[in-house]
C-alpha cells in the first residue's frame, strides 16, 4: 500500500465521550432517552437519521433531523477544546512510510481549524471534510471524490476507520480497509464485517503495512 487515508472523529480524534454527550444533549431535546457510550458503540450506523430513529423508535424525517443536527453540532462545538488526539496517533501516523491524507464526515472548514490545532496539517497530503451544513452521510461517495483528487489508484489506499461505514466505503471504492475498535463502534460489529480489525492506531497501522 502506498497512501494511507485517515478517518477523523473516533479514529485520529479521541472524541467519544463528547459525542455521546453531544448525543443525549440533542435527544433531550426531543424526550429521547439517555444513552451511555457502550450504547452509542452498539446502535450507531450511517446514515445518522437513520440512528436518531433507532435511538427514538420511531421515524424521524428531514426536518426533525436537521434540529436534532444542529443540537448535536452545538453541543459538540461548546466543548471541542476539551478532546484530544487518540494516544498513539501521532506514532502511529509516524511509523506509515508512505502518504497520508483525512477524510472527515466533520464539516469541512471546521475540519481544518482542528487539524491544524493539533498540529497535523504538514502530516496530510490532503484533508477532506463535509461540504454543506447538513451532517451524517455514508462516505463512499466522499472518498471517491478524495481519491480521485488526490490522482490515487483505489488498489494502493488503505482507509483507517471506526465504523462500519469506513469499511463499506473502502470496499465500495476498491480500496483497503483496516477498522479500529476504539472508537464509535462495537468491536464485535467491526468484526463481522470481515475486515481487519485493530486495537490501537499503531496495531491499526502494522495491518495496514
Amino acid at each position: 500500500m502506498k497512501h494511507l487515508v485517515w478517518d477523523w472523529n473516533g479514529t485520529l480524534l479521541d472524541d467519544l465521550k463528547l459525542v455521546v454527550d453531544a448525543t443525549n444533549v440533542c435527544l433531550a431535546t426531543v424526550g429521547g432517552p439517555v444513552i451511555t457510550a457502550e450504547d452509542h458503540r452498539r446502535d450507531f450506523r450511517r446514515p445518522i437519521l437513520d440512528y436518531y430513529a433507532h435511538v427514538l423508535a420511531r421515524p424521524v424525517d428531514e426536518v426533525e433531523f436537521q434540529l436534532l443536527d444542529d443540537a448535536f453540532h452545538d453541543a459538540y462545538r461548546d466543548r471541542i477544546d476539551e478532546v484530544q488526539l487518540a494516544p498513539d496517533a501521532l506514532a502511529a501516523m509516524g511509523k506509515w512510510p508512505g502518504t497520508q491524507s483525512l477524510l472527515s464526515m466533520f464539516f469541512h472548514d471546521e475540519l481544518l481549524v482542528e487539524v491544524e490545532r493539533h498540529g497535523l496539517s504538514a502530516r496530510l497530503v490532503r484533508v477532506d471534510g463535509l461540504p454543506g451544513t447538513v451532517g451524517g452521510h455514508r462516505k463512499a461517495t466522499f472518498l471517491e471524490r478524495h481519491l480521485k483528487a488526490l490522482e490515487l489508484d483505489p488498489a494502493n489506499v488503505v482507509l483507517i476507520g471506526d465504523s462500519v461505514d469506513d469499511g463499506d466505503a473502502a470496499r465500495a471504492v476498491g480500496a483497503s480497509a483496516v477498522l479500529y475498535a476504539g472508537g464509535f463502534t462495537d468491536a464485535a460489529l467491526l468484526e463481522a464485517t470481515g475486515l481487519p480489525v485493530a486495537y490501537s492506531l499503531l496495531e491499526a497501522v502494522d495491518l495496514a503495512l
